[in-house]
């Protein structure tokens, strides 16, 4: 077991002893295990999978830093965090569609803003995907 957090800028969102974590970094996906070498890497949006007791835990992220401590310790610092059942999939769902003009419109983006939509529309997209799995399984 490995101590693990989970902290957005509103506050603490998971923390727990867990066996395991996968996450999804801008180097790809990774699982991390008790043990694990020390290493800091970057969130990119996407589904994060808990692993605790046989049980699963599944949270929709949008970017943010993890920090793997040599003592055992796992801190993810995220923009966004969300369980499965906190996931308004209509809103998620306007947004993407917001983020999705918004790229059609812009016929002059700088790389800078098309990444950031992209992100959005990233973002979103784990969200609605997460949302509509966690609902079938209820």
């Amino acid at each position: 077991m490995m101590k693990f957090s989970i902290v957005k800028p509103e506050g603490v969102v998971y923390e727990d002893e867990i066996e395991k974590v996968t996450i999804p970094t801008e180097s790809g996906e990774i699982t991390v295990l008790p043990e694990h070498e020390p290493m800091v890497s970057v969130l990119k949006p996407g589904i994060m999978t808990v692993y605790k007791n046989g049980n699963i835990i599944e949270l929709a992220t949008a970017g943010g830093v993890l920090e793997i401590r040599p003592s055992n310790e796992l801190y993810i610092i995220a923009d966004s965090a969300e369980k499965a059942e906190e996931i308004d999939i209509e809103r998620a769902e306007k947004a993407k569609k917001r983020a999705e003009e918004l790229l059609k419109q812009e016929q002059n983006l700088s790389d800078v803003d098309f990444a950031r939509i992209q992100v959005m529309i990233e973002k979103e997209v784990a969200r609605i995907s997460l949302g509509k799995k966690y609902r079938k399984l209820r």
